[in-house]
């Protein structure tokens, strides 16, 4: 019997996830479908049904994008230390009538940036622009790769601060506000996790924390040269990257979560590539 995998999300017109799944399927020949599920967002319990709906239906596992992926975490029986700090799953098990939470998008990121970019982490100066939940679901894998510094930055102070406390003994870790990037000196890495470049806006970092050998990597995807990405540009770093291979790398993640066998990922980011132009 073929096994069924979803995401669930609203809107879901635009997700990658069936393609990406798909191809990862037919990579590696398992009996498996994958569908997408636009979930309702009212009422409040709607999602929950919709998610039990599908496990009784035989489902074996759920991508969860957005809004729904602080409700996910919410309706799980079993939860990882990584969606625990992100307070949000992305991808959900569904195991002896448990509901099990996972958040792989820092692990998918990190991947991303010290394989398919050749950024080892190790012993540079990182910047995470934004506290939201992307930057949430990025920490720990980060401070696992052993940066020489980790500094968040963000609008909000007190939010940013009270991030860092959750894991202040796992790493050095530094916060700020934007203000205060401009004499902090050049990054090796500069990752824009806020939501401005979905609506073509540009976070308040100054040019001053680029250098001609640093990395700018934006989470957003598909959407060419970013306000964010040109900045970087014309400040003349070496390399800027957006988000395509972090959404594939965590969408390996879940299917060997799943499966127990990861796929292959680059045929697939070079597929889902927009030239950054």
């Amino acid at each position: 019997m073929t096994d069924q995998y979803a995401v669930i999300g609203n809107p879901i017109g635009h997700t990658k996830s069936p393609l990406i799944h798909g191809l990862f399927a037919q990579e590696i020949r398992q009996d498996m479908s994958y569908t997408a599920i636009e979930g309702p967002v009212e009422p409040q319990d709607a999602f929950a049904g919709t998610v039990h709906a599908f496990v009784a239906a035989g489902g074996k596992g759920m991508n969860v994008t957005a809004p729904f992926k602080l409700k996910a975490f919410a309706i799980a029986d079993e939860r990882s230390e990584r969606a625990t700090l992100a307070g949000a799953a992305n991808a959900l098990s569904f195991k002896d009538g448990r509901i099990v939470a996972e958040n792989f998008d820092g692990v998918g990121l990190l991947r991303d940036i010290e394989v398919n970019l050749s950024l080892p982490m190790a012993g540079k100066r990182v910047l995470v622009l934004g506290a939201g939940g992307a930057a949430r679901g990025a920490l720990l894998p980060f401070i696992a790769a052993r940066p020489a510094e980790l500094v968040i930055a963000n609008r909000d102070i007190a939010k940013v601060k009270a991030l860092v406390e959750q894991v202040a003994s796992s790493g050095p870790l530094a916060t700020c506000g934007y203000g205060d990037l401009e004499g902090m000196g050049q990054f090796d890495l500069v990752v824009n996790a806020t939501s401005a470049s979905l609506t073509g806006e540009l976070p308040p970092v100054p040019p001053s924390v680029f250098s001609p050998t640093s990395v700018a990597y934006e989470l957003a995807y598909g959407k060419r040269l970013t306000p964010f990405l040109r900045l970087a540009r014309n400040a003349g770093v070496a390399s800027v990257a957006d988000g395509v291979g972090m959404l594939v790398e965590q969408a390996a993640e879940a299917f060997a979560w799943w499966r127990g066998v990861r796929p292959q990922t680059h045929a697939v980011i070079d597929r889902l590539t927009v030239p950054l132009n």
